[in-house]
C-alpha cells in the first residue's frame, strides 16, 4: 500500500519531485530521467513508471531554462529506442515460453492484451504502443517473441520513439508554463496519464461489447 502511494505521490506531484531532483542533483536529472524512460520501456516488470508524464514535466523545466531541452530530447529519445531495443531481445531470448509457461514477473493479462494489440494492428503496434501505458512496455517484448525481425522492428521503434518523445517533450516545453497549466499541474499530469489511456479503454470496450454484439 505504501508502495502504490509512492506511485501515486509521484504521478500527482511530478513537478515538485522534479524540481527537487534538479536542485539537488543538477545535471545528474539528465541521466535520471533516462533511466526512467529505458527501464518504461526496456523491461516488463516497471510498467508503472511515468513515461508520458515524466516527458510533458522534463520539457516543462526545459521551458524554465532548468534542462536544456535539446540534449533532453536527444537522450530520452535515445533511451526510448534503446529500452524498446532491449525489451525485443528479451522477448526473442524467451520466446514462446513467455505465453506457455507461467514467468514470475510476467503479468499474463498484460502479454494477451499486449498480443490481441498487436494482432488488430501488426507492426504499427510498435508506434501506437508508445502512446498507450502498459502495452508500450509490453508491445516491443511480443514482438521479440513473435515473427517480426529485428531489422523490420528497429524502423517502426525509431519511428515511435521520435513522435513519442518529440511530441511531449515539446508538449511541455510550449505549454507547460501557460499560467493554468502551471497553476494546475498536478490535474494535467493527471489529464495526461488519463488520456494516454483511452486508447486501451477504447480497445477494451470495444472487443468486449461489440464483439459480443456482432456475434449475438
Amino acid at each position: 500500500m505504501d508502495f502504490l502511494n509512492s506511485i501515486i505521490d509521484l504521478f500527482l506531484h511530478l513537478d515538485t519531485h522534479l524540481n527537487d531532483i534538479i536542485l539537488n542533483y543538477g545535471a545528474w536529472t539528465y541521466a535520471l530521467l533516462f533511466l526512467v524512460i529505458f527501464l518504461e520501456t526496456g523491461l516488463v516488470v516497471t510498467p508503472f513508471l511515468p513515461g508520458d508524464s515524466v516527458l510533458f514535466a522534463a520539457g516543462t523545466f526545459a521551458a524554465l531554462g532548468s534542462l536544456d531541452v535539446w540534449i533532453l530530447w536527444l537522450l530520452l529519445f535515445g533511451a526510448a529506442v534503446l529500452g524498446d531495443t532491449a525489451n525485443y531481445w528479451i522477448g526473442h531470448t524467451i520466446g514462446p515460453r513467455a505465453f506457455e509457461q507461467d514467468i514470475r514477473f510476467l503479468k499474463k493479462e498484460h502479454l494477451e492484451k499486449t498480443q490481441k494489440f498487436y494482432d488488430k494492428h501488426g507492426g504499427k503496434t510498435i508506434i501506437l504502443a508508445r502512446f498507450v501505458p502498459i502495452v508500450r512496455t509490453f508491445a516491443p517484448f511480443v514482438a521479440g517473441v513473435g515473427t517480426m525481425t529485428y531489422h523490420k522492428f528497429i524502423t517502426f521503434n525509431v519511428v515511435g520513439g521520435f513522435v513519442w518523445t518529440l511530441l511531449f517533450i515539446f508538449g511541455g516545453y510550449f505549454f507547460g508554463n501557460i499560467p493554468f497549466v502551471r497553476d494546475n499541474f498536478e490535474y494535467v499530469i493527471l489529464a495526461i496519464v488519463l488520456v494516454s489511456v483511452l486508447p486501451m479503454v477504447y480497445e477494451f470496450i470495444r472487443s468486449r461489447y461489440f464483439t459480443s454484439a456482432e456475434q449475438g
